[in-house]
């Protein structure tokens, strides 16, 4: 048994089976629906049910609120139909949809940029062109391994895709990017998905924040950013743990001194010794450089506990909930883990 679902934004209807969810549904249908997690954990598939009944897995309270949830917002990637529907997508005059490609594409460069994190560039073979926005990600299945999710580092329209993959414990995939991947060997990549991606139409203040490898797809934001002559101010903060955990520092001191409106700033949580870089988590160092950021946009890609940190720290000096755009990198070791919680 099937139920139909009609979503406002898509021209037709999507079937979903019995205990599927909403977003697989449309996913696997060519639907672009925005999404970040797939987990009920970022709240980028928040959408409003506007007729039908559906069933909640269970969620973050970060992802969607009590009050959101009593005034007809669903999660998507949570919700299982129990009869035919109608949702919309949160957003409705701010989306983007480009097609979904399915491409085989080669590894053209391979670069160790940290003890940890490597820079893969790809180059399409067969299934492009890949169009995008800044700040979007694609699935990645290099061979011989599952698939798995990774962010543009590059800007939209350049032919070479990068990507920048941080080597997990006992992660089977970055571990064979880490010790096997060549230069030559073949990756099928699949997108674009995600929904935080650069608002180009703003003309407030921008605010990215990146933890780790989240550089990626800030750096394409940035990057975006500042090649279409965007005028306002972008402050870009950078956290790592440490020195050694810097990377593409030179390439964004550099951009700072090309574009007096790029304001970068790389902050350590835990160095090793003395440091003249500023110290501390990356939502403090943002607490203490504004008062209110009320008409901002904010992008954040990271680790989900530096996502979450730093989205209540925004929300309290003044960003509004839609001007903030986050990307929460979940292992697939901490997947597993929320759904053992359902």
């Amino acid at each position: 048994m099937t139920y139909t679902v009609t979503i406002r934004q898509h021209d037709a209807p999507i079937t979903v089976e019995i205990g599927q969810t909403i977003l697989e549904a449309a996913l696997a249908q060519g639907v672009p629906y925005p999404h970040g997690c797939r987990s009920g954990n970022c709240g980028a598939c928040k959408s409003r049910l506007i007729s039908g009944d559906v069933e909640m897995s269970p969620y973050s309270e970060y992802a969607l609120s009590d009050d959101e949830r009593s005034d007809g917002l669903i999660l998507a990637c949570r919700a299982v139909p129990w009869e035919d529907a109608e949702i919309a997508w949160l957003g409705e005059d701010d989306v983007i949809a480009h097609p979904l490609r399915k491409m085989r594409c080669r590894v053209a460069e391979i670069e160790d940029v940290t003890h940890d994190i490597r820079r893969v560039r790809l180059e399409i073979d067969v299934g492009g062109p890949f169009a995008f926005t800044a700040g979007q990600y694609a699935s990645l299945t290099f061979v011989g391994q599952p698939a798995r999710d990774y962010s543009m580092a590059n800007t939209p329209g350049d032919p070479v895709l990068e990507f920048h993959i941080r080597r997990v414990p006992d992660g089977a995939v970055s571990n064979f990017v880490g010790d096997a991947l060549q230069p030559g060997d073949e990756v099928r990549v699949e997108g674009p998905y995600g929904s935080s991606w650069l608002r180009d139409a703003h003309r407030g203040p921008i605010v990215a924040l990146a933890g780790g490898s989240g550089l990626a797809p800030i750096k394409s934001i940035v990057e975006q950013a500042l090649a279409a002559g965007m005028p306002q101010d972008i402050h870009l903060y950078f956290g790592v743990r440490d020195e050694r955990d810097l990377y593409f520092e030179d390439r964004f001191t550099a951009l700072a001194q090309e574009y007096p409106n790029l304001h970068f700033v790389p902050v350590l949580s835990e160095p090793a010794g003395d440091t003249v870089r500023r110290t501390g988590f990356l939502h403090e160092a943002v607490a203490e450089d504004f008062d209110d950021l009320d008409g901002a946009k904010v992008y954040l890609a990271g680790p989900p506990p530096m996502v979450e940190a730093a989205t209540d720290i925004l929300k309290k000096l003044g960003a509004r909930a839609e001007d903030i755009h986050a990307d929460a990198f979940y292992t697939e070791a901490e997947k597993h883990e929320l759904e053992k919680q359902e």
